[in-house]
């Protein structure tokens, strides 16, 4: 893949060292090290090696990348390692891609209680899942199913949202047959939206009265047990949106669906337009008027900063699984599933997964296609000192 011709390491290697100065009220260590990772991601900085092709002698140099999460260059190989793993535990048979949105109202909260917030999120989502599944009048079944979160829009603001991809059935209560669909349709949405509303307003107000809510700022009046008490009634004022896209085919579309969403970051390069004047353009798609592609420019610090309103607590888990398919249960359902699925197969019988094992095309050689082969590394420690003087300049 070609370089894009503009980057967020060069907006970051530009201005990076006065956001920080502009910001010190609120940044925290976790986003300077997000920034000099940016920076620092595939550059000299962090050493490298020296591929060779054995077939036509062709050399080329390639610098290591940072692995951090926010890293727009570093999602790519994280992404087909995990879609690799994932793919001897996907069923044959149809999959479901739900949304779960939390409402404009709970964004400030979140921002302010990211890890609290967050995964309430992805425990109301999933209870109200596994309820509506387990329930006779729908499916009576146990499911399996992954979430991923997202808490950025196409605008970069904060929309804190989980994508989920379930299989079209489960397993009857006592393990002993795989339950199809009777409909069309996984869960009525309207139903399942209420239900997801209710649990997390719920679980929210166990953990304000835990002690487990931080408020400041403009959200400081919320710290008040009165008013967080008056403030509840207005999430229930609207439907929270609950989205179910029509089912799609086999597990090989699957796994190029959830190639979208489990590795994305807040931005990739190559919605980056131009960096001029102090002043980022980018493309976004707007959602509420079909999906219609516009620019966006935004001054170079309020860039930054929504880009790291994005950047996830510590050790945050942003990818999980539950039901059969939970850590602990997947080893034994799982070949379960399988089983009970090629004795009884799915009425609308879906392909089956092809795997591979060559080279992803930016190891193979670009003037023959032969796979690289590693011939040399170069050590990172001599860019030490140098980097931790001038933290955001790599020249």
């Amino acid at each position: 893949m070609n370089r894009p011709p503009l980057e967020a390491a060069d907006i970051v290697r530009a201005q990076g060292r006065r956001f920080i100065e502009n910001n010190r009220t609120w940044i925290h260590w976790v986003h300077q090290k997000v920034l000099r990772a940016i920076v620092r991601c595939r550059t000299a900085a962090l050493g490298g090696h020296r591929d060779q092709c054995p077939g036509c002698d062709y050399q080329a140099i390639a610098y290591n990348s940072c692995g951090n999460r926010p890293c727009p260059k570093c999602q790519a190989g994280a992404r087909q390692r995990w879609l690799a793993a994932r793919q001897q535990e996907l069923l044959a048979v149809g999959y479901f891609h739900l949304v779960f949105t939390l409402p404009h109202q709970l964004s400030p909260p979140a921002l302010q209680n990211k890890k609290v917030l967050d995964n309430l999120l992805f425990r109301t989502s999933a209870e109200a899942l596994r309820q509506l599944t387990a329930d006779p009048d729908h499916l009576g079944a146990e499911v399996g199913f992954l979430s991923v979160l997202q808490t950025w829009g196409q605008n970069l603001l904060h929309r804190p949202h989980v994508h989920g991809v379930i299989p079209a059935g489960g397993l009857s209560p006592d393990h002993t047959r795989w339950i199809h669909l009777r409909y069309p349709f996984l869960l009525p949405v309207k139903v399942l939206s209420r239900v997801f509303r209710g649990k997390f307003v719920a679980a929210l107000k166990r953990r304000f009265r835990q002690g487990q809510l931080i408020f400041a700022g403009s959200l400081q009046p919320l710290s008040d047990p009165k008013a967080f008490a008056s403030f509840l009634p207005t999430l229930f004022r609207q439907d929270w949106v609950v989205y179910a896209k029509p089912p799609f085919g086999g597990p090989e579309r699957v796994l190029r669906y959830l190639a979208r969403y489990t590795h994305r970051v807040a931005i990739s390069n190559h919605r980056l337009l131009a960096f001029e004047n102090d002043q980022v353009t980018f493309f976004w798609k707007d959602y509420t008027h079909g999906k219609k592609k516009r620019k966006m420019t935004l001054s170079s610090q309020e860039f930054l900063r929504r880009f790291l309103l994005h950047v996830l607590p510590r050790s945050f888990v942003r990818i999980r699984f539950f039901g059969f398919l939970a850590p602990r249960r997947r080893a034994k359902l799982l070949p379960l599933c399988q089983r009970l699925l090629t004795d009884h197969p799915s009425p609308n019988p879906s392909g089956k997964t092809t795997s591979s094992t060559e080279a992803p095309a930016w190891f193979r050689c670009p003037k023959c296609a032969t796979p690289l082969v590693l011939v040399e590394r170069f050590s990172f420690l001599h860019s030490f000192a140098v980097m931790r003087r001038t933290p955001f300049d790599t020249s």
